[in-house]
């Protein structure tokens, strides 16, 4: 491992070295590195780019790294990674993409994830993307997540994207059967001109059901936002959504939340909000000896925890 490839992945998966159980490394389009357990098992797709990911029923207190780094300008690639849980599983899996251009041409990376989660499981997922490099190619991500909740399965997805990406759109679908949970929370930050779009449906399918989306973003300069979140419930369920921005520059932001009831038992709540930076937030910290940049600054940081 480089020192290139260790700085992304630290910025990525905070890693400091080779990750403690199963892994997969990719880089620049190939395999950098893979291991194996006696409880999860990671194959190559045969059919196209990708892995498969297999738990065995009753995998506890374990994890699965699957980080990507892209350091080669100019390489676009769409990648399958396709998870199989079993049932009562408890489990955390690290994803996220780092990519370093330092040339003229795009660099792109796709990754289409698909969970199919057993009964009672519950699944951490983390995802961080990053971007970074002097060139002036541009570094897109269009990542999709699929996941299907069985009874009583839960998944707590927090997705980040702070700084150095140009162009990203992201589609997240979570079907969550009787008893399931479905938490998301996703964090951005745009900034220059870069675009970023989020569109969701969490599906409550299943009596019981649950679902909450936590969006946190900021906008800055000339960049633009829109976010697409929809609850649809089918049963008797619980969703809530929540989107909060903090708007700054030339910056624009569009949030468009949707709760869709297609059952009387269904209960439903959405709330958004966009605003500037209160002018007496940044007063009272100046007040302990900050600059202005840097109480902004301590704002940003603690809005996007």
């Amino acid at each position: 491992m480089d020192k290139l490839e260790a700085r992304l992945l630290k910025e990525i998966a905070d890693l400091d070295g080779l990750p403690v159980g199963a892994y997969n490394i990719r880089r620049d389009g190939k395999l950098d590195g893979r291991v194996s357990t006696a409880h999860i098992v990671i194959d190559t797709k045969t059919d196209k780019s990708g892995i498969d990911i297999h738990i065995a029923p009753g995998t506890k207190k374990e994890s699965v790294h699957i980080p990507v780094v892209i350091t080669e300008t100019g390489l676009t690639e769409t990648v399958y990674n396709d998870f199989f849980i079993g049932e009562d599983c408890d489990v955390d899996i690290i994803a996220g993409c780092g990519i370093h251009n330092s040339g003229c041409d795009t660099s792109q990376h796709d990754g289409i994830h698909t969970f199919h989660v057993g009964k009672n499981s519950k699944v951490r997922y983390y995802e961080k993307h990053y971007g970074e490099g002097e060139g002036t190619g541009e570094r897109i991500f269009n990542p999709q997540t699929i996941v299907y909740l069985e009874e009583g399965a839960s998944i707590n997805m927090e997705t980040t994207q702070i700084r150095g990406v140009d162009s990203t759109k992201r589609y997240t679908k979570i079907v969550v059967g009787a008893g399931g949970e479905a938490i998301i929370t996703e964090k951005l930050l745009t900034h220059g001109k870069q675009t970023a779009e989020s569109e969701m449906d969490i599906v409550l399918a299943g009596e019981d059901a649950s679902g909450r989306v936590i969006s946190r973003s900021v906008a800055q300069d000339q960049s633009q936002q829109v976010f697409y979140p929809r609850v649809i419930g089918e049963a008797k369920c619980f969703g809530h959504v929540q989107c909060d921005s903090i708007i700054m520059g030339e910056a624009k932001i569009k949030s468009i939340p949707a709760i869709t009831a297609e059952s009387p038992d269904a209960q439903l709540i959405h709330e958004a909000a966009i605003g500037r930076i209160a002018g007496e937030q940044i007063l009272k910290l100046m007040t302990l000896g900050l600059t202005e940049e840097e109480a902004e600054g301590r704002i940003l940081d603690g809005f996007l925890q």
